[in-house]
């Protein structure tokens, strides 16, 4: 009995009375008893609680069996998110309380009065004195307990289907605000650049440009044009590029060298192709031809981002108008560093608001990913996401892919795709790490971290028949997945 429920009345039964045989005739486990066999119940304890009291509390073990005389008794539960929820009433002429004592689990709920309540109380030996002594009470208390043991069940099931589904609206949300924000962010430096665009478009009219650097625009155009996607290349060699290309573009006396380089790298110009460039244009013409070119090319970058994102929510709803659906879809064949290199762009905004230096090594011979599973960019969102948040500012955060050979499988060889994302922040604290993988856990502030991200991490990989596997210590935090090239 929990510590706070207050006895108004009690006392020892030593004998059963006329007026308690009454009483017990209204309870309908003792109902087949004659009167002289209610005498079982000799040495009970009669006692009464007032509305409000507290019986017993959710998770304490079960030490006692109750009879309820008369009064109103509720059974209320917890749930993860603090909700409380009825499980059940427990009214007159009702007895309670062997389910704990028969399978040893701790209660599923509190019992509380929701009024004045007249009780009987067993004790564990009571009990099971009179489960051994009266066949036909043991029968009776027996058939309560596997009705109230199935519908636990059901209701269990019933709340992680509810679970299942918070999850998934909580996961849903989460994995849409990166592309709807890209999207936004996209969107907003798109009507930038058109803006400059016009501005440059004017001042090439006022300058009555010659045919020969009308051919130039023309076919800076349509390089800008051909170019379906960013060039992808590894993080040294896309450093280099772009020192290059902005140290030649100050020399040549052009403003905003350093901004405009990344974009014209990007789309596979070089400086000796600007130096064939400069041929057509000189003086600040130069500059605003570049200008011009860096903004289509920039402009058309961020269209690509807007297609990306969008596609990214496309496949989110898509999945949860699937999810309850079991079979799985056709196969497919992925490009994982381009799978990894299009969740990049999601996440360019954040990786620029901190600094963070990113190091990229994708492997160039890297086999495609051939499966009939879905939510691949989902595990990138995920492990970058929480990478991009654990790093300080101008922290570094580093992508690994390569392939090797699986050393799980003898009988059947195959080559695993292993994608590594490290960074050099905090660190997970050892007493967290066993429970990273759990679902709602979450080592970030309050409002900031769901707890849902590493769930569904592990979730992906298992569905492609993969590993996930992670060290972490202060200044290090390494993520490592292995995927089936063939799943």
């Amino acid at each position: 009995m929990s510590e706070q429920t207050q006895i108004v009345q009690s006392h020892v039964v030593e004998n059963v009375n006329a007026e308690l045989v009454t009483l017990l005739r209204k309870v309908p486990i003792l109902s087949s008893l004659r009167d002289d066999e209610l005498h079982c119940l000799d040495g009970v304890r009669d006692f009464h609680i007032d509305k409000g009291d507290i019986l017993t509390r959710q998770g304490e073990l079960a030490h006692c069996f109750w009879i309820l005389l008369d009064g109103d008794l509720r059974v209320q539960q917890k749930t993860v998110n603090q909700n409380e929820m009825t499980l059940a009433k427990i009214e007159a002429g009702n007895a309670f309380g062997e389910l704990g004592l028969l399978t040893n689990v701790p209660n599923a709920g509190r019992v509380e009065a929701m009024a004045p309540s007249h009780l009987l109380e067993l004790n564990e030996d009571q009990f099971w004195s009179l489960m051994t002594s009266c066949p036909q009470v043991r029968k009776a208390i027996l058939g309560n307990m596997a009705y109230r043991f199935q519908k636990l069940q059901s209701t269990t099931v019933q709340q992680e289907k509810m679970a299942s589904l918070g999850t998934l609206a909580a996961g849903l949300m989460h994995e849409l605000n990166n592309p709807g924000s890209a999207a936004r962010r996209a969107a907003s430096q798109l009507r930038e650049n058109l803006m400059r665009m016009h501005e440059l478009s004017l001042k090439f009219k006022e300058r009555d440009l010659s045919q020969e650097q009308k051919h130039c625009m023309f076919d800076m155009q349509k390089q800008v044009l051909a170019s379906k996607q960013p060039v992808m290349m590894n993080s040294l060699d896309q450093s280099d590029a772009e020192e290059a290309l902005a140290e030649w573009m100050e020399a040549a006396n052009i403003e905003n060298a350093w901004k405009m380089a990344p974009t014209l790298v990007s789309i596979g110009m070089s400086a000796a192709e600007l130096e064939r460039v400069k041929n057509d244009f000189d003086g600040p013409l130069l500059g605003e031809a570049l200008s011009w070119l860096e903004a289509m090319a920039s402009s058309m970058q961020l269209v690509g981002t807007i297609e990306e994102s969008i596609g990214r929510v496309t496949d989110l709803v898509h999945a949860v108008k699937s999810y309850a659906y079991e079979g799985k879809g056709q196969k497919q064949t992925i490009d994982i560093n381009n799978s990894i290199h299009a969740t990049l762009i999601i996440l360019g905004h954040k990786l620029r608001e901190k600094e963070i230096v990113l190091e990229k090594s994708f492997a160039s011979d890297l086999p495609a990913l051939h499966s009939e599973c879905t939510g691949l960019n989902q595990i990138w969102t995920n492990l970058l996401d929480n990478a991009i948040d654990a790093v300080p500012q101008h922290g570094r955060i580093s992508i690994h892919t390569w392939a090797e050979e699986s050393k799980g499988d003898v009988k059947n060889p195959h080559m695993d795709l292993c994608i590594s994302v490290s960074d050099n922040g905090s660190g997970i604290p050892l007493e967290s790490q066993e429970h990273i993988f759990d679902p709602f856990y979450t080592t970030k502030p309050v409002g900031v971290g769901t707890g849902i991200g590493l769930g569904i991490v592990q979730r992906i990989v298992d569905q492609y028949n993969g590993v996930i596997r992670f060290s972490s210590e202060p200044g290090s935090t390494e993520f490592v997945v292995r995927l089936p090239s063939d799943s």
